[in-house]
């Protein structure tokens, strides 16, 4: 296959879409362009750095190579202007610029809208607070796309409680409409639910005891269920079997039709309740475990189980390689919008990597070879993206 330069379609977009960004300096003419110093940031985020010191060591080591792509006049930025571009930088700007740019590059022939699943959940920069300026740690609320592993939009709030107001910003700014979105039990609100099903979705939203009398409701429901003697309703089971990482686990889905009185707590559009019970094996040690959910789904377990079990994707595919690999927990950036911003850059890299497929290896090793050849870099943003991304 004939290897795509740094100025065809892919990246002509991605920079069109930079340069659309208003440079929050206010020095009238900065020695850096703003398009330089975003597109070396990209690019050495994806190739393995961690941080502003790391991104303006990658771009000296790599200037010959940046220099036949960008204009560089006064060479390549110090760390120290990395870090105040990406503080003064409105996450909002950079992050319609890099969503506008993969939006235009997805493959939509590869999204199914029968299937298509958005997860919604919160991550904690463990090492942003700051005790000395009374600054919580910063928590992101992303909206995942499971199938095509691509985060969507993120929204960062002071606290995980928070999480409850930042939902509806991203369903605002998200197509949702065919899509089942699950949330866990932070944001299982009325007013959300309300969200979803106003902008043409589904949902499935998991319940705890923050909601005491719908999880009461449910837990009545199902244990009638089980002991009546009665016909059963119009409900289905699905059971799997799984064994992996030593464990030995069974997970019985039930899915049911709503209870009418549901709808007197304000459930309106609910028109099914699901439990989940896992009876795990591990070691010799046996636990059980039951967890419940509404939807707007008609009852169908197997359903249930399917997005209930990708939900866990965010976690795993996207949380869990953000602290191995990217070690976003160590993250110290403190000033201004720097630690949300790299937060964005480690997300889109996340989806770039996953999508490769030129280097058999983890994520760790992919960002590694970026960094040692330079013609993996240029591959995965010019070739890679306009047949492998989707929404």
């Amino acid at each position: 296959m004939k290897k795509t330069r740094w100025d065809d379609v892919a990246l002509s977009g991605l920079l069109s879409q930079v340069e659309q960004v208003s440079d929050p300096r206010v020095r009238r003419k900065p020695r850096h362009l703003l398009t330089d110093i975003l597109v070396i940031a990209i690019c050495g985020v994806l190739s393995g750095c961690d941080g502003c010191v790391e991104i303006a060591e990658y771009g000296r080591r790599k200037e010959d190579f940046f220099r036949t792509l960008l204009e560089l006049p006064h060479g390549i930025p110090s760390h120290d202007t990395f870090n105040r571009v990406l503080a003064l930088l409105k996450p909002e700007a950079l992050q319609a610029c890099l969503i506008g740019w993969l939006r235009s590059v997805r493959d939509e022939a590869g999204d199914s809208r029968e299937e298509r699943h958005i997860a919604i959940d919160g991550k904690s920069l463990r090492r942003t607070f700051d005790r000395a300026a009374s600054q919580n740690r910063l928590h992101l609320v992303s909206a995942w796309s499971t199938a095509n592993g691509i985060t969507l939009v993120q929204v960062a709030v002071d606290e995980k409680s928070n999480e409850i107001t930042a939902i509806p910003q991203l369903l605002s700014a998200v197509d949702i409409s065919g899509a089942t979105v699950t949330i866990d039990a932070m944001g299982c609100q009325k007013d959300i639910a309300k969200a979803i099903t106003s902008g043409g979705g589904d949902d499935f939203l998991a319940v705890k005891g923050h909601q005491e009398t719908t999880l009461r409701l449910l837990q009545e429901t199902l244990a009638e269920h089980f002991e009546s003697d009665a016909p059963p309703p119009r409900g289905t089971r699905h059971e799997t079997h799984e064994v992996k990482h030593g464990r030995d686990e069974t997970r019985e889905y039930v899915s049911l039709p709503a209870p009418a009185s549901l709808k007197k707590l304000g459930w309106s559009a609910v028109h099914s309740i699901g439990m989940v019970h896992s009876r795990t094996i591990r070691d010799g040690k046996l636990c059980e475990e039951s967890r419940y959910y509404i939807s707007t789904h008609r009852p169908n377990a197997r359903k249930l189980a399917k997005f209930t079990r990708r939900h866990w994707s965010i976690e795993n595919s996207l949380h869990w390689v953000l602290d191995m690999s990217f070690q976003e927990d160590l993250c110290r950036l403190r000033t201004g919008h720097a630690a949300e911003n790299l937060a964005l850059l480690n997300r889109i890299s996340v989806s770039l990597l996953k999508a490769d497929q030129t280097v058999k290896a983890g994520i760790a090793c992919k960002r590694k070879t970026a960094g040692w050849d330079d013609h993996v870099i240029d591959y995965r943003v010019t070739e890679l993206a306009p047949c492998s991304w989707g929404m």
